[in-house]
């Protein structure tokens, strides 16, 4: 099979125009009114759903590769690295903070000139050990293809479907230099338009031994900031192709077939755009119900383990919330587990779920 990159045109990239105008605006139209919307809300409100926001796309972009990271841990280190004064922070460990660390630079310092050093310091920060896994890895540096040609592939261990195989490491030092000069110097595109084509053009070369697809989301990120006017991420791409997994790889498999129009991956990039942002309006109500929630009780006297579970209980505690539980994430004994929930109770913050005994489970009153 010939790959778009073997085109002898490779990267002029053609789409049309017309096609994709319509769609463009409706984005930009939703960018300008979610933008409004959050400035409305004022600076808490903002930075609560910009902490939530960011929270989902760290997780959501490990998720992609099969990778679940911790969320207390990641919800922890992105306050930590902005200042904000949460409850309940816990430590977290190197590969959060590696994953953190890249994500923030791409977004909060997006004015900031896309490199080839960035890029190996944000490869860095996925992989601080060195290994993928199990497995040793070139870290900082460009592929090499030791071990043979770098494929796309989808699926779990056993299950995998090779989408397309990417450049050979011979010629990436060239086409990664092309790349990275197109990035910085491409001025007359759409800035969505650059998005769309940034992430398939990074996506496409494959340049490192792993990582490659949350790189190309970071890239994603950070243009889209720039196609906002902003730093401050509401909407999450990453979460938006988790959901949408299996029609991203098919997408970027039916691209890779020779042709250089990618009018079809535009279609697709811009509506997923959309529909992340559409899905923005369900992380407003939810910051908006916890604020009101904590504003009730702004005069209620309560210890920080209550305020470390109620936060807990409001984020969607998975499963039931027991005393057995609550001891355990709290770090106290069973006792004080059991009198701080019975205190909650008494005050009609939260209330019983279950029938009692061993199985009681408590819910929180909103």
């Amino acid at each position: 099979m010939k790959y778009s990159y073997q085109n002898e045109n490779w990267p002029s990239f053609t789409w049309d125009a017309t096609a994709l105008q319509s769609l463009i605006g409706m984005v930009r139209n939703k960018q300008g009114k979610l933008m409004g919307k959050m400035e409305a809300m004022g600076f808490a409100l903002q930075e609560q759903a910009l902490l939530d926001t960011l929270t989902v796309d760290v997780l959501k972009s490990s998720k992609i590769e099969g990778e679940i990271l911790n969320t207390d841990q990641v919800r922890s280190s992105i306050a930590r690295r902005l200042g904000m004064d949460i409850a309940g922070l816990i430590p977290s460990d190197s590969t959060v903070d590696g994953v953190v660390d890249m994500m923030l630079d791409a977004t909060q310092n997006f004015a900031k000139p896309l490199v080839k050093d960035r890029l190996f310091g944000w490869h860095n920060c996925l992989f601080p050990t060195g290994r993928s896994g199990i497995y040793k890895i070139n870290i900082g540096q460009w592929r090499t293809d030791d071990t043979g040609p770098m494929q796309v592939v989808s699926g779990g261990f056993g299950k995998e479907k090779v989408h397309f195989q990417a450049p050979d490491a011979i010629h990436l030092e060239k086409e990664m230099n092309h790349f990275l000069d197109w990035f910085a110097n491409e001025k007359t595109l759409d800035p969505l338009l650059k998005a769309g084509i940034a992430h398939l053009w990074f996506i496409t070369l494959h340049p490192f031994d792993d990582g490659n697809g949350r790189i190309a989301r970071a890239i994603t990120d950070m243009q889209l900031c720039k196609a906002d006017g902003s730093s401050k991420r509401f909407y999450s791409m990453s979460a938006q192709i988790l959901l949408q997994r299996n029609e991203y790889y098919t997408i970027l498999e039916q691209t890779q077939k020779g042709s250089l129009d990618i009018t079809n991956w535009l279609f697709w990039f811009f509506e997923n755009v959309l529909a992340a942002l559409n899905a923005t309006n369900t992380t407003l109500e939810h910051v908006v119900l916890k604020a009101n929630f904590w504003e009730k009780l702004y005069n209620t006297p309560l210890n920080e383990r209550q305020k470390l579970l109620l936060n807990k209980m409001l984020d969607g505690f998975e499963g039931k919330l027991t005393s057995t539980k609550w001891a355990k994430i709290a770090k106290c004994s069973p006792d004080t587990a059991l009198r701080d929930i019975q205190d909650l109770i008494l005050k009609g913050i939260v209330m019983k779920e279950d029938k009692g005994g061993r199985s009681t489970s408590y819910t929180v009153i909103l």
